[in-house]
């Protein structure tokens, strides 16, 4: 069967790179004990490449801000859905998600679920 991934790319103030940090590993326990795989969340730092539409243009980069650019692994679709399901349901979760908890702005997140091409 094979995997499934949920991607995330969003924007972060510097300053509040810290509580993006925390908040992070707190969703990451949620997210594994209800079931994924893996859990990754990473900060650019390399991304004024030449090739392409460079991360800064495409998120619309501000001094002062980061790019964040991070993934869940699960088993297939079928198992992100149940684990998304139980995940919501989660009280930790929903006090994450407060309106003001959250040190990024979401209106500037973009986020899908893929299908594994290659898994080399």
């Amino acid at each position: 069967m094979p995997r499934y991934v949920d991607g995330f790319l969003l924007v972060v103030p510097k300053k509040r790179l810290g509580e993006y940090r925390t908040l992070s590993r707190k969703a990451a326990r949620v997210w594994k004990e209800h079931g994924a795989l893996d859990y990754v969340e990473c900060v650019g730092d390399d991304l004024n490449q030449k090739f392409g539409l460079p991360f800064p243009k495409l998120t619309k980069l501000k001094a002062g801000e980061v790019v964040v650019f991070s993934w869940i692994i699960y088993k297939s679709r079928a198992h992100r859905d149940a684990v998304n399901k139980k995940v919501m349901k989660d009280p930790r979760l929903q006090a994450m998600m407060a309106p003001g908890a959250m040190p990024f702005d979401d209106q500037r997140m973009s986020m899908g679920g893929f299908s594994v091409l290659i898994d080399a």
